[in-house]
């Protein structure tokens, strides 16, 4: 009887959410490589936004008639994460029931508020280095703004911003 209570069970095992579907749908192995192939574990130095991006082109290659969007990428959502990120995942399951709600919550786990503006603030300053042609400075000024897709700037102040920091350097 205490053995019940001190020994593990698999009950116990967190899984990922439960997506609400008519009838049974199966996620082809060759598939889930392709995830796997590309995991993310909610490390500093990785990119949450570049993970989902790269998870999201895999998923719009295929349909599954009948099964809702939501819930294919629910179910193979868990395979492309692994470490922190996964366990963050299976311990948040019942806030994470739809996609949008998901994907929103894991940017805002491992893409925080300070990696934010650590981004903004290098898009705002940016200066020319002085070694650097104007076409290098516009490739690493695109970096920039690609790492930080939420920005919030509009298109006229970020050329500003880039002429501006051209104007300073020389």
């Amino acid at each position: 009887m205490i053995r019940e209570f001190s020994a593990p069970t698999t009950d116990n095992i967190h899984t990922g959410p439960a997506a609400e579907i008519d009838g049974n749908f199966e996620l082809k192995p060759g598939l889930i490589n392709m995830v796997q192939s590309n995991q993310f574990c909610g490390k500093a130095h990785e990119d949450a936004s570049a993970h989902l991006q790269h998870f999201l082109e895999i998923c719009s290659t295929f349909t599954m008639s009948a099964i809702p969007r939501d819930a294919i990428l629910l179910r193979l959502f868990p395979f492309s994460l692994l470490g922190r990120a996964k366990q963050w995942f299976h311990a948040t399951k019942e806030r994470n029931t739809m996609w949008a709600l998901c994907s929103t919550n894991i940017l805002a786990k491992f893409f925080p508020m300070g990696k934010t503006n650590a981004l903004r603030e290098k898009i705002t300053s940016f200066q020319q280095q002085h070694d650097e042609s104007v076409l290098e400075a516009w490739a690493r000024f695109q970096d920039y703004i690609l790492k930080c897709p939420h920005h919030g700037m509009e298109s006229w102040l970020l050329m500003l911003t880039f002429y501006h920091g051209l104007s300073n350097s020389a």
